[in-house]
C-alpha cells in the first residue's frame, strides 16, 4: 500500500497542473502568469512583456498618443533650407507635413528622402510625401499594431470625433506598451540615486524624485503642497508636458528635459545659475 507521502503530487505535477489549468477570465490568466513567475518558469522581463501584451488589447490610441500641441510638423510652404535645421534638431525619422494648419496634414515626409536634396537632384517636397494614415482616438492598440505591420506603416495621425487632428502615434509608442520604455543614453541606472551630481552646477535628476528630497540636496525651498515630485513641479511651471531638450526655468534653476514620452517625464538635467554660486 502506498504511504501518505508517496500519494502527494510532486512539484513537477503541481506545476503542470498550474500551467495546464485553463483560465476562465483575464484575472485568472494574470494569476497563472504570476504563479509561473514565482516558480521561476518566467523571469521578470517576460512577465512584464506578457502583461504588456494583455494591456495592449484593452488600451486605446488616445491613451498613448502624442498630443497635437507636441507634434513636430513641417509646413509645406517652407523651403528645405528653412526646415532641414529643424529636422536635424528634432532627429525624427518621419514628419507630418501640413498646409495651413495642423488639421490639414497632406502627407508624411521621411527624413531619409532629404538625401536627394543634398545629392543635388531636382527636389520638390510634395513629390516626396508618403500618404498620411488617420485613425480614430478609440482604436484599440492591438488593432493598430496589426495595421502597422500589415501596411508597413510606422506613424498614424489621430483624429477626434469631429475629424480634427488630436495627435499622432508611432509604432514605437505601441511597442513600448509591451516591452517597456525604449531606453537611451540618458537613462539612469536603476541602482543609482535619484539625484546624481555631474559637476559643481549640474545634476541629473529622476522626475519621480520627491520635492522634499530635492530640497534637501539642492538647498532649495520648493513647496510640495501642489506637487509631490520634481517632475510635477516642472510640469506645473511649463503649463504642458515638456518634450526632450525643452528648458524650463524655475527660480535660479534651469531644468532641461533629458528623457520623456508622450505621457510623462523621466529624467532632467538641473543647472544652477552661476550667479548664485555652487553648493
Amino acid at each position: 500500500m502506498d504511504s501518505p507521502e508517496s500519494s502527494k503530487p510532486s512539484l513537477l505535477e503541481r506545476l503542470s497542473t498550474l500551467l495546464m489549468r485553463e483560465p476562465e477570465d483575464r484575472e485568472q490568466l494574470i494569476q497563472l502568469l504570476y504563479g509561473a513567475y514565482k516558480n521561476n518558469l518566467l523571469d521578470a522581463d517576460a512577465l512584464a512583456m506578457m502583461e504588456g501584451v494583455l494591456q495592449v488589447s484593452e488600451r486605446q490610441v488616445r491613451e498613448i498618443m502624442i498630443p497635437r500641441a507636441q507634434m513636430d510638423v513641417i509646413d509645406i510652404s517652407q523651403s528645405p533650407e528653412k526646415f532641414i535645421p529643424f529636422v536635424i534638431e528634432t532627429a525624427h525619422s518621419r514628419f507630418p507635413v501640413t498646409e495651413g494648419d495642423k488639421d490639414n496634414i497632406i502627407g508624411i515626409l521621411l527624413a531619409k528622402d532629404l538625401l536627394r536634396y543634398y545629392a543635388g537632384e531636382e527636389f520638390d517636397v510634395r513629390d516626396m510625401l508618403r500618404p498620411a494614415v488617420f485613425v480614430p482616438e478609440a482604436k484599440r492598440l492591438n488593432v493598430l499594431l496589426s495595421d502597422f505591420r500589415s501596411n508597413r506603416n510606422h506613424i498614424a495621425l489621430v483624429v477626434d470625433e469631429y475629424g480634427g487632428v488630436s495627435g499622432m502615434v508611432t509604432i514605437e509608442d505601441v511597442l513600448e506598451q509591451i516591452v517597456g520604455d525604449i531606453s537611451d543614453e540618458y537613462d539612469f541606472d536603476e541602482e543609482l540615486d535619484n539625484i546624481v551630481r555631474q559637476d559643481n552646477n549640474h545634476w541629473r535628476v529622476k522626475a519621480e524624485t520627491e520635492i522634499a528630497s530635492f530640497n534637501e540636496v539642492m538647498g532649495t525651498e520648493f513647496s510640495d503642497e501642489e506637487c509631490d515630485t520634481v517632475g510635477g513641479l516642472v510640469l506645473k511651471a511649463a503649463g504642458q508636458l515638456p518634450k526632450r531638450d525643452d528648458h524650463i526655468v524655475i527660480g535660479d534653476l534651469s531644468f532641461t528635459v533629458l528623457r520623456a514620452d508622450s505621457r510623462r517625464l523621466y529624467s532632467l538635467l538641473v543647472e544652477r545659475s552661476t550667479l548664485t554660486g555652487a553648493i
